[in-house]
């Protein structure tokens, strides 16, 4: 059997149209409301031209939430056991907010994708999530355990994390509608820094937030 050619560069290129065209679809619409005429249309190309690169919409689909998963989950990778507790999570806060605002349409994808069951990444959730959940709530007791941090529920203090910055993203239209004009990211740093701050017994922010 030959080896595979590796794609050429306009080959690369193309899929990373179809894919950054399919990310726009698929975070407006889901999985069930996007086709691949619509995918086709935004990306530039003809239907066919695109069946050349992915053999379907769930191929697209797939590639993508791959790509997302691994960006996603390395912000959680990223927290240092033998580092100052306070400043890891605070750390971890700050990147999943950074993402929230740099990736706004993956949010809505994978936010969708849950919404819809994740019938397409269940394994991952219950895999790979799960078990970086599990370790890093380890990690968490520890520091609780030590003094180093406020007692906590760490797999809680993980949810509400999550649910406090994508919701900047997951929900843009409602924050923008409430506060009008502007940075709907403005103030959120400084704000969610007192917050888990406070739960992890770690005092006022940086910010000099009472």
């Amino acid at each position: 059997m030959k080896d595979e050619k590796p794609p050429t560069r306009i080959q690369k290129k193309n899929r990373e149209v179809i894919l950054d065209a399919a990310l726009e679809v698929f975070s407006q619409e889901g999985f069930r409301g996007a086709t691949l005429d619509r995918i086709a249309k935004v990306a530039g190309l003809s239907k066919p031209n695109l069946l050349y690169y992915f053999s379907s919409k769930d191929a697209i689909h797939e590639a993508l939430l791959r790509g997302l998963l691994s960006t996603w989950l390395d912000p959680l990778r990223a927290i240092d056991p033998s580092g100052d507790p306070v400043e890891e999570i605070m750390g971890y806060v700050r990147r999943k907010l950074a993402l929230a605002r740099d990736y706004p349409r993956e949010s809505r994808l994978f936010a969708i994708e849950i919404l819809q069951g994740a019938p397409r990444i269940a394994p991952v959730l219950s895999g790979e999530l799960r078990e970086l959940v599990d370790e890093t709530a380890g990690v968490i007791d520890g520091w609780a355990a030590a003094g180093r941090i406020a007692p906590v529920d760490p797999r809680h203090l993980i949810f509400s994390i999550w649910a406090l910055t994508q919701h900047y993203s997951d929900f843009d239209v409602q924050i923008r509608a409430v506060l009008g004009d502007g940075d709907p990211f403005a103030g959120a740093e400084i704000h969610l820094e007192a917050v888990f701050r406070r739960i992890l017994g770690g005092g006022p922010s940086l910010s000099g937030v009472n």
